[in-house]
């Protein structure tokens, strides 16, 4: 007869074995997805997006009237046709200094607006911060006519000051309120203890917090520059004079009521792109930091 005694003192069963894998062999996990799933999207979203940019090169650098699917032979009259004929020299030239003008503009007044609101305390901070983001949902053209009067009671039309004051104005808001979330997430600690070892504020600034805003201020600007290249409405309303124009209105003027020419059309757009591109290329290690940095809770 069994007791209880034996049953308490009897060794419990040992666990059973691990089913055999092979080896070299990793178990699927149960919500793996295979890789095919995820390839073949990305391959469809890719071919869709480069269609339209392998369109606008062929028609970029093939001979007019050819209706070749493969860019053969290779001409550049298209290029030449916008460079020298329709201006787009000078068009480039005024685009790359209102962009850099804006960069710059909306980068330092961000910068101290930002370290304002960062930093201090003031009675109408919350109200100034609800009109920066209110501000946001106001559309570029409902100022057309505010900047219009104004530019035009400081003889400022036909200049490209004008579109570069507009710009940085339009930037400003959204900019402030990046700068100012990128200046939080430095210790004020930092700036203390600048303070204890003798800096003054802008010293202590400019030595501490300004070296550590790199990603912040490379994205804020790349943004500001990318926005003043592209931007269409400001330029073609404050600027009449065609050696003032920029990009964008060139490449308005290639289209006319009857007609429009597809080759010099896709050269001035591929003109028009590549530096924003290029720009693109070289800050995006930066881009992504500062927008990571950006979006932590300081």
């Amino acid at each position: 007869m069994i007791t209880k005694e034996a049953v308490a003192a009897a060794p419990a069963p040992a666990p059973a074995a691990p089913a055999p894998t092979r080896p070299g062999k990793k178990r699927p996990a149960w919500d793996e997805v295979p890789r095919w799933q995820i390839y073949l999207p990305l391959g469809i979203y890719l071919v869709f997006t480069l269609i339209p940019f392998y369109w606008i090169l062929l028609f970029a650098v093939r001979p007019a009237g050819s209706t070749s699917l493969v860019p053969w032979p290779i001409t550049t009259e298209h290029f030449e046709k916008v460079w020298t004929d329709r201006g787009f020299g000078t068009y480039f030239t005024n685009s790359v200094y209102v962009g850099l003008a804006t960069l710059v503009m909306t980068t330092l007044v961000a910068l101290a607006g930002g370290y304002a609101l960062a930093r201090f305390d003031f009675k109408i901070k919350r109200v100034f911060m609800l009109a920066l983001l209110c501000s946001q949902f106001v559309p570029g053209a409902l100022l057309l006519v505010p900047l219009f009067e104004i530019f035009a009671g400081l003889q400022m039309i036909n200049s490209l000051g004008s579109v570069i004051i507009a710009e940085t104005v339009f930037q400003l808001p959204l900019s402030i309120i990046l700068i100012s979330n990128f200046i939080k997430n430095v210790p004020y600690s930092l700036e203390e203890a600048a303070w204890v070892d003798g800096c003054g504020r802008f010293r202590a600034f400019r030595i501490v917090v300004l070296p550590l805003l790199r990603p912040g201020l490379i994205a804020v600007g790349s943004f500001a520059f990318v926005h003043s290249w592209n931007h269409f409405l400001f330029a073609l309303m404050f600027l009449n004079n065609q050696h003032k124009q920029t990009i964008p209105v060139g490449l308005n003027s290639l289209m006319s009521a009857d007609s429009v020419d597809l080759g010099a059309l896709a050269a001035g757009g591929i003109v028009a792109a590549v530096p924003v591109v290029i720009v693109f290329a070289f800050i995006q290690k930066w881009l992504i930091t500062g927008f990571s940095a950006g979006a932590v809770k300081g």
